[in-house]
């Protein structure tokens, strides 16, 4: 998938449509990002604010000052988006119930991009189950 743009990307229906394909109704989804600059969340989906405040959070705690760190090559958002990445996680499962992603009413599954500029982003899935 590419990712557009720095910020909370909701993945949920791929994931979730990749899921009814296997035809399993119970079991465990584990999701993996392959990336040490993108990670994963799983967030309010219902307001909007919630995920910009999230962004304006980790922007916060990870700026972008090109005085503050020593690895930079990919540029001044390189660091930080290692940072952020370390502060999310990489992987996360979800139960599988009835055949459904057990998300709660305002769960969403989100790939946290930390760059700016788009990325070609990979995610391992594994369902494990009956």
């Amino acid at each position: 998938m590419l990712s557009e743009r720095q910020g909370l990307l909701d993945v949920t229906g791929r994931i979730a449509d990749w899921v009814k394909e296997q035809g399993l109704q119970e079991g465990l989804l584990t999701v993996f990002c392959r990336h040490t600059s993108a990670s994963l969340l799983v967030q309010e989906n219902a307001a909007p604010e919630a995920r910009r405040d999230i962004e304006s959070y980790f922007a916060r705690l990870a700026p972008e000052d090109p005085t503050a760190y020593t690895h930079n090559d990919e540029g001044p958002d390189d660091m930080p988006a290692h940072l952020r990445a370390a502060l999310t996680q990489v992987q996360i499962s979800i139960p599988l119930m009835n055949g459904r992603l057990a998300l709660g009413t305002w769960q969403g599954v989100y790939l946290f991009e930390h760059r700016r500029s788009p990325h070609r982003r990979l995610l391992a899935l594994h369902l494990i189950g009956d």
